[in-house]
């Protein structure tokens, strides 16, 4: 099966699969205590310019939020989301059921936040009755597609710091705003003033697991408790780290962000001139939001398995990967057209 479902969906680039091999010979201390895990948190701070770094390897995306929430937050305090933010909506409560925390989600137009929109929730600090505002959090790239440019970061964490509040950054898709902005990491994180960030790479090549990057020293001391607690502490550590040292060391991270950011493009140039579709979002990662009649999308779903997005107006997402083809795409868009011009 080819689909446009989710990058989850793709397999594992080979070269992870080879570093995956290499590192399952002999034995290793469990826990991370191991050289591969040494080695690929050397990776990320030379990647960050900051020897002085402390990443932890988690399973999922979802682990890697709630362990890197639970660094900046006791239960009393409130975080500020999108509305369409994954913490929000597809992790089934976890960040509020595992912080204590409130989430207060903010409506987007196109999955942003931005200093306007934050401003009007940012109340009622030191009132007993109110949840404390603590952490704005921000997806990277958002849900709906888009990327954070370096200064709406910025400008977001000079706002809640202002406030006494941390910037938190989903960056399970980070890779692909490198790649579109043209920026390092590092000029999209740290200088930006990024409190803590996560850094994905299970939609991005490997076969699992996420890094949680603190750069901020109090938001480090306790995440090998909290990673613990949330039951993302592998044994056999060296695993999910050995990805990650040809994934950063090679470039992989972006290079398959480049890949699927490409991908995403040439998807919306094919389907972009299809009678009656209605492109929702600016394509500036790997996926593309549209609109067409609900027969022709019941039709394309009877080949192609992708997701609904708003089933209020028939608006779908298409994902585009590392291994997506351009076969992928030129057979996708042309039966497309077929079931248009069938309509």
């Amino acid at each position: 099966m080819r689909s446009f479902g989710s990058d989850n969906n793709s397999g594992v680039h080979p070269r992870i699969l080879q570093a995956l091999a290499e590192a399952n010979r002999d034995h290793a201390i469990a826990y991370g205590d191991d050289l591969w895990t040494q080695e690929a948190q050397k990776a990320i701070c030379r990647l960050l310019e900051d020897g002085e770094l402390r990443p932890s390897f988690l399973f999922n995306g979802t682990g890697a939020n709630v362990v890197a929430l639970q660094a900046c937050l006791h239960p009393f305090h409130a975080v500020l989301c999108a509305s369409t933010a994954h913490i929000a909506v597809d992790e089934c409560g976890a960040p509020g059921k595992l912080t204590g925390a409130s989430l207060k989600e903010i409506a987007t137009p196109d999955g942003k936040l931005t200093p306007e929109l934050v401003r009007p929730h940012l109340h009622g600090f030191g009132f007993e009755h109110h949840s404390q505002p603590k952490v704005i959090a921000i997806s990277q790239t958002t849900e709906l597609g888009t990327c954070y440019t370096p200064g709406e970061v910025k400008a977001l964490a000079e706002l809640a710091h202002a406030h006494n509040m941390f910037l938190f950054v989903d960056g399970t898709r980070i890779a692909n705003a490198c790649a579109y902005l043209n920026v390092s990491l590092k000029e999209i994180t740290v200088d930006c003033g990024v409190d803590i960030f996560t850094l994905g790479g299970t939609k991005n090549g490997l076969m699992f697991g996420e890094a949680v990057v603190p750069l901020r020293k109090e938001l480090s001391g306790n995440m090998k408790y909290y990673r613990k607690q949330t039951t993302q502490l592998y044994s056999k550590m060296r695993f999910i780290s050995a990805q990650f040292i040809p994934y950063i060391n090679e470039h992989l991270w972006l290079e398959n962000a480049r890949k699927s950011n490409a991908a995403a493009k040439l998807l919306w140039k094919e389907i972009r001139s299809v009678k009656g579709v209605e492109i929702t979002q600016p394509v500036e990662s790997n996926a593309l939001f549209f609109i067409l009649p609900k027969e022709i999308t019941d039709k394309l779903r009877e080949r192609y398995f992708f997701y609904d997005w708003d089933e209020s107006r028939n608006e779908k997402r298409l994902v585009c990967s590392w291994d997506t083809t351009e076969d992928d795409i030129r057979n996708f868009t042309g039966y497309l057209k077929s079931l248009v011009a069938e309509d």
